[in-house]
């Protein structure tokens, strides 16, 4: 090693292990309760596949309205917040709720489409919000709009420091072996065997580790949406996208101000929005989610999802008045770009979805591996300072030329 390198590599090393110490134990938390969430959708839907069914009918199906008619009828459970609808005759409808004064979400409901009577609340379902919490903002106060989401953040940013330099100590001297690169030394022992497993896992995951973590960003730093939204996406989807978010106790828009006054004197309701996406998706939807708005407008926020995809990015997103069900704005997956696609993309990507449930799985595997870094990085900390503990003179020793 040349001695320009050795003391860069020792600078670099410090950092590794430190950053390591520091912060092995909040990674091991993400990482393992982003592996639990990997296959959510389909853990829920083989836990209440029984409460998600009902038999097809001739008879026709209820509007959202009145499905939520039915239920405040049968109980008190909740103001509604959203309620999601399916073109398929055998799903059941799914109510949401907003949240109540003391800061709690009531637990969403399915019924059945034709006559409202409730199904049940979905099993799991409290679980994974508690899990995804605990992955995005440690289950501090505040959740998104508290600290949390910047200590997540920051340790992402923080990982790719160790990702890059954890590479860089690793490089190994016939650096176009592949065996030397991605091959473990199951045959050695102790500090040996904590060193390849740390060094060569490392390095399988390497590439999706910076996937997960350039994309959970997106979740963390607004200054970072921005960057790649005026990166990646047109001045005017920018837009679109910041209008459709609006400030909460805020105005959606200068048009929707006027009807505010409506809005207070007569409660919003679904179906004028229902009717209208109706209209634009020509009944060619597969599931449609439609959302209340969260400030003082009146626009309903109405996702569609085609019938024969399963990726959360490939929808159609609409801001439909609820009054008057005058359509505010569309934006449809067939007109984005290949930047705004790669965008919508970001959950997707983030738990290697795009790649369909192979890549979900590689994902899952590798967040559950973050435990085994922290653990080897531990132990070849630990054996660094023994060693270095041995190495020293004992007091009072006099070395040669004293």
């Amino acid at each position: 090693m040349s001695d320009v390198w050795r003391p860069i590599k020792a600078a670099l090393l410090q950092v590794h292990s430190l950053a390591g110490l520091v912060l092995a134990l909040l990674w091991a938390v993400v990482g393992l309760t982003g592996a639990t969430m990997a296959f959510e959708d389909e853990i829920e839907a083989s836990l209440n596949s029984q409460m998600m069914r009902v038999e097809a009918s001739a008879t026709p199906r209820l509007t959202p309205d009145e499905l939520i008619a039915r239920l405040t009828a049968a109980g008190d459970f909740g103001k509604v917040s959203a309620v999601t609808m399916s073109s398929d005759p055998s799903a059941a409808a799914r109510i949401r709720f907003a949240r109540s004064e003391g800061g709690t979400r009531p637990s969403s409901v399915y019924v059945d489409p034709y006559d409202g009577h409730v199904l049940g609340s979905p099993r799991g379902e409290d679980f994974f919000a508690t899990v995804r919490k605990l992955h995005r903002w440690l289950l501090l106060p505040g959740d998104g709009n508290g600290i949390g989401r910047k200590i997540t953040g920051s340790a992402a940013i923080c990982l790719i420091v160790m990702l890059i330099t954890g590479l860089v100590l690793r490089w190994p001297r016939r650096a176009r072996s592949v065996k030397m690169w991605l091959k473990p030394n199951l045959g050695l022992r102790g500090r040996g065997l904590h060193r390849s497993l740390h060094a060569v896992i490392g390095t399988w995951v390497l590439p999706v580790y910076l996937v997960m973590t350039l994309t959970g960003l997106w979740y963390s730093f607004e200054w970072y949406k921005a960057g790649a939204n005026w990166l990646f996406a047109r001045p005017q989807a920018t837009a679109n996208a910041m209008q459709s978010k609006p400030p909460r106790g805020g105005a959606e828009s200068k048009g929707e101000a006027k009807t505010e006054a409506k809005a207070e004197a007569k409660p919003l309701a679904f179906d004028h929005a229902w009717s209208a996406f109706l209209q634009q998706e020509d009944n060619s939807y597969g599931r449609a989610l439609l959302t209340m708005p969260a400030g003082a407008g009146t626009a309903v926020r109405v996702r569609s999802w085609p019938r024969d995809s399963s990726r959360e990015a490939v929808r159609d997103e609409f801001r439909i008045d609820a009054l008057t069900g005058r359509v505010v704005s569309s934006d449809r997956y067939a007109d984005k770009t290949f930047g705004e696609r790669v965008l919508a993309s970001v959950l997707d990507i983030h738990r290697g979805a795009i790649l369909g449930w192979p890549g979900k799985l590689a994902f899952m595997l590798a967040a559950a591996m973050m435990p085994l870094f922290a653990v080897t990085g531990l132990l070849l900390y630990l054996s660094r300072r023994r060693h270095r503990r041995l190495a020293r003179p004992p007091v009072g020793h006099l070395v040669p030329g004293e």
